[in-house]
């Protein structure tokens, strides 16, 4: 079989390149906008893509957001959880004290907010980290960029100051996204859906949430997002424990679907991490107990004469 060609935020050296690059048999393919990379999965040219979701200081990522829910059908094939640790990179020429500006992405310049302004330079945004890192390797102003340790190796630039990020927990979230399939449950999975209301009306939102809690469905996540049709016009990004291939699950997503005038589906997929493999694990074993109690209870019948 063919390696699968996965999409992710170029050029190399990004955190969107070393998250990539942990996934087994996938070639990396880089894309200059997350709008492109998301448009070629979509399109058939890239098999799957990676694309950065939501940041621990950030929150969530609007182009990949707004992607998904607006632009293109996709579905959420896995997630990935990446620790960012940001590094301020400039030439070798290149003091801190003559530091004119500072580049990067939105959400790293963002992150890194208390220490841009302690240095007291201009932030100015590209689209992506290592693209950040490339531009102040061939120009010869005095500009540094916020990068990863792989983005400023890669365009031999040297460390001003490392760790910049205002919290040491900084992280994001990507998820493997692409055209037809929906992965198989594992006992521990997610599901992302979007709420469509045919209008706002008052108590709207509990209803929908009140379908999920009816039927004992844990909300891990709930996100208003502009429909882009007008001010006040918004639809409900909601994350919540379970598979579509749950009885439970399907049941709410029908229920929904009848009352409200569109659901869009994005993807049933396992949680990932250390703590997501314990909990499917303790899941196994509490199901394995629940057969082997009904198989007694069962064992116990007796036909009448």
């Amino acid at each position: 079989m063919d390696p699968l060609r996965v999409g992710f935020l170029g050029p190399e050296g990004s955190f969107s390149h070393e998250a990539v690059s942990s996934l087994e048999g996938a070639t990396p393919v880089a894309r200059e906008t997350l709008g492109d990379l998301l448009a070629d999965v979509a399109a058939g040219v890239l098999d799957q893509g990676l694309v950065p979701l939501e940041n621990a200081i950030e929150g969530t990522v609007s182009a990949t957001m707004d992607g998904l829910v607006f632009d293109h059908d996709l579905y959420i094939e896995r997630e990935l959880i990446l620790p960012i640790r940001l590094h301020l990179w400039a030439r070798r020429d290149t003091a801190m004290a003559s530091l004119t500006t500072v580049w990067s992405h939105t959400h790293a310049l963002a992150q890194c907010r208390a220490f841009l302004g302690a240095i007291g330079v201009t932030a100015q945004a590209t689209t992506s980290t290592s693209q950040a890192a490339r531009l102040v390797a061939e120009s010869q102003e005095p500009w540094a960029a916020l990068a990863s340790s792989a983005a400023g190796e890669l365009f031999d630039l040297v460390a001003l100051a490392r760790d910049v990020e205002d919290h040491p927990d900084n992280a994001t979230r990507f998820v493997l996204v692409g055209r037809d399939r929906i992965a198989a449950p594992t006992g521990h999975d997610r599901t992302t859906i979007v709420c469509f209301q045919d209008a706002d009306r008052p108590g709207s939102l509990y209803a929908i949430l009140g379908r999920l809690a009816a039927r004992d469905v844990n909300l891990t996540k709930l996100e208003s997002r502009p429909t882009k049709r007008g001010l006040g016009d918004y639809c409900f990004v909601i994350e919540f424990e379970g598979h579509v291939d749950d009885d439970i699950v399907a049941d709410c997503l029908v229920d929904l679907q009848v009352h409200l005038a569109r659901v869009k589906f994005l993807g049933s997929y396992p949680v990932t991490g250390e703590a997501a493999s314990n909990k499917r694990a303790e899941i196994d074993d509490a199901r394995r107990a629940a057969r082997d109690w009904m198989e007694s209870l069962r064992a116990r019948v007796r036909l009448l004469d």
